[in-house]
């Protein structure tokens, strides 16, 4: 399966609907395979994805419940709270980055060579130095944090923004041009919120989203 990446005729604005005129054109990638592990709650889940000469642009939209963020610094365990991710293999370039942002804007970003598992964790993985990560920008429409769980339906969205030059810092990775093709996945989880889940784009093999072999493609159009 592969998501075809639109070129942008000029920067979308992250705090844009997600059927906004700057995002109506760009199609929707579903985040609905989802994991037997997780309870019975299963959010609606979307990405959408756009590019310009600068960068990679992204709109999550989702339609939750049981939405708690407690994570409220760069790098602390998003993943634990209500949360959404996009994790992303350049062409040309080395190993791949993770991007995890809670529902509250917190993020976590870091460059993986080797996605095995031993007793630390993931074999040879680092968080994005600030330097490296000069130039992300984060949208969200939730509070700064929600230390209190929302049990009602509630519908939020996070945007980002991924400069290139990140990945040439990162990854060594040439810039994309038309028919530039990378390999990514987006997931929406909440690990320790009351009602945990895990839903990907593609599917994974088993609970783990650090699985490269699983990524889809992403055309770049």
């Amino acid at each position: 399966m592969c998501y075809i990446v639109n070129r942008a005729a000029q920067p979308p604005d992250l705090a844009g609907g997600f059927d906004s005129p700057g995002w109506s054109a760009a199609p929707a990638m579903p985040i609905a395979c989802v994991r037997p592990e997780g309870s019975d709650h299963v959010p609606e889940a979307a990405l959408k994805l756009q590019y310009d000469a600068t960068g990679i642009y992204g709109l999550f939209q989702v339609r939750d419940r049981y939405v708690r963020c407690v994570a409220t610094k760069w790098n602390d365990p998003v993943c634990c709270d209500s949360c959404v991710e996009f994790f992303v293999q350049p062409a040309g370039g080395t190993g791949y980055n993770n991007f995890e942002i809670n529902a509250c804007g917190t993020m976590l970003a870091m460059h993986v060579d080797n996605s095995r598992r031993d007793q630390r964790g993931l074999a040879q993985a680092r968080f994005l130095t600030e330097q490296e990560r000069e130039g992300i920008r984060v949208f969200h429409t939730m509070p700064d944090s929600l230390p209190e769980e929302l049990p009602g339906p509630v519908e939020y969205r996070v945007g980002f923004f991924l400069p290139f030059s990140l990945f040439r810092r990162t990854n060594h990775a040439p810039v994309p041009v038309k028919g530039t093709v990378w390999h990514a996945n987006a997931y929406k989880c909440g690990d320790q919120t009351s009602h945990p889940h895990w839903l990907s784009w593609r599917p994974v093999s088993r609970l783990n989203f650090h699985l490269p072999d699983c990524f889809g493609q992403l055309i770049f159009d």
